[in-house]
């Protein structure tokens, strides 16, 4: 799966691209609507596959993220299963970076670090709208699991900037 051609990205630097209205505005769209989601529709999708939201997310970090990490960052973290929940939708990703790209974390993985957040905020981390320590500060952000890989996941996020503009 790929994602549409998108005629309104531009380059930044030598990294990525720098992504068009129509995925901003799909973004903000999204976050409206998870704040509206009622609880049994939460408890609902806590129970469906990780598989098709993860793998969903995983074709975007092909390409937004992929790009923007050199050889050296991408072995650091290739191999560690990530699970990021997203509370306020009720949905649990399982992901993990190979020589290939983002992929899905095998579903008996053991993750390295799960990241609880809301949509919300991991939509203003993308867009360099909050820094991760203010949002761990605040604990709209909270990383469980291994201490040194959570921190070069943190770092790395850092070093590279927004996702989005």
């Amino acid at each position: 799966m790929t994602l549409p051609p998108n005629r309104e990205c531009g380059p930044i630097g030598t990294h990525g691209l720098v992504f068009g209205s129509w995925l901003n505005d799909l973004g903000a769209t999204a976050v409206r609507m998870a704040g509206a989601v009622p609880e049994p529709v939460r408890n609902f999708m806590r129970a469906l596959p990780t598989q098709p939201p993860s793998f969903a997310l995983a074709r975007v970090l092909d390409r937004v993220l992929l790009p923007r990490l050199d050889a050296e960052m991408r072995l650091a973290l290739s191999g560690r299963a990530v699970h990021v929940e997203l509370q306020d939708l009720g949905l649990r990703l399982r992901l993990q970076l190979n020589v290939r790209g983002f992929g899905l974390a095998p579903s008996h993985s053991t993750p390295t670090v799960t990241i609880r957040s809301t949509s919300a905020a991991l939509w203003r981390l993308a867009r360099g709208v909050e820094d991760a320590d203010r949002l761990f500060f605040e604990r709209a952000l909270v990383m469980e699991g291994d201490t040194e890989f959570g921190l070069l996941l943190k770092n790395t996020l850092d070093a590279i900037g927004p996702l989005w503009k």
